[in-house]
């Protein structure tokens, strides 16, 4: 299992065994939602807000 750091609140955030790459997690502490960019060396950052289309 590798740890992580939310780079909202700088939390210690460890990742399930089984965690992929582009998987969407949320930080525990703050409950932001974070993207895991990279395994090795594990990696988040701030997963892009979904757009609302509005009928479009």
């Amino acid at each position: 299992m590798s740890t992580v750091t939310c780079p909202e609140c700088e939390a210690e955030i460890t990742l399930d065994a089984g965690t992929e790459a582009g998987e969407i997690i949320v930080c525990s502490d703050c409950g932001v939602d974070l993207e895991v960019t990279s395994l090795e060396p594990a990696t988040v950052q701030l997963a892009p807000m979904e757009q609302e289309d509005w009928g479009e």
